[in-house]
């Protein structure tokens, strides 16, 4: 936790001097209880800022080629990142997220899976949606909007959590969940842009 504490002071003074972020409805992330933390994915410092801009610490999941960078690999799961293999289901990655989400800790993860080339909002994965819907987690969406560049405005904010009682009920997809989550970021850059 110590390492987390002093990653997320050194990135938040460097953001801060660097790029000024507006962070924008920090008070909607539910102060207590499992939350899943959905974000577009426009930059390698999108985990970073999120987690400086989120008022509870977030457990990234990370692409699993990061765990076998040598520096790397001792300090992802110091800061609360976890390996996710890409391109595939990844069993041992979702019964993480899982156990994480009914710990009662935020799960961070970017429902695109990749980053977006273009700025624009991609199709979300299934992963989003299967947290969302076999787990009790709160659902916040999160935005990033603007670029990072100095001088050009950048925006971290944070929608109210979703509301997923219905989708549980009916059963909905995994797929159709995720388009739901989607739908809400694409929102809340839209209103923030």
């Amino acid at each position: 936790m110590m390492l987390y504490s002093f990653g997320k002071w050194l990135c938040g003074t460097y953001f801060k001097g660097t790029y000024k972020p507006e962070i924008v409805g920090a008070e909607n992330m539910p102060k207590s209880g499992g939350v899943l933390l959905c974000s577009n994915h426009i930059h390698n410092y999108d985990p970073p800022l999120v987690g400086v801009a989120s008022p509870r610490d977030v457990h990234f999941m990370a692409k699993a080629e990061l765990f076998s960078v040598p520096v790397l690999k001792h300090i992802l799961p110091k800061i609360n990142a976890f390996p996710v293999k890409r391109g595939m289901s990844d069993k041992t990655a979702l019964k993480t997220g899982m156990n994480l989400l009914k710990a009662g800790k935020v799960v961070g993860l970017f429902p695109e899976g990749t980053r977006s080339k273009t700025g624009e909002i991609g199709e979300g994965l299934a992963g989003a949606g299967f947290f969302a819907l076999k787990s009790d987690a709160h659902i916040v969406p999160c935005a990033i909007v603007g670029e990072y560049q100095k001088g050009k405005k950048l925006k971290v904010v944070f929608g109210k959590p979703i509301d997923f009682t219905h989708f549980r009920e009916q059963k909905a997809s995994a797929k159709e969940a995720t388009e739901l989550i989607m739908k809400h970021i694409a929102q809340l850059k839209k209103e923030h842009e």
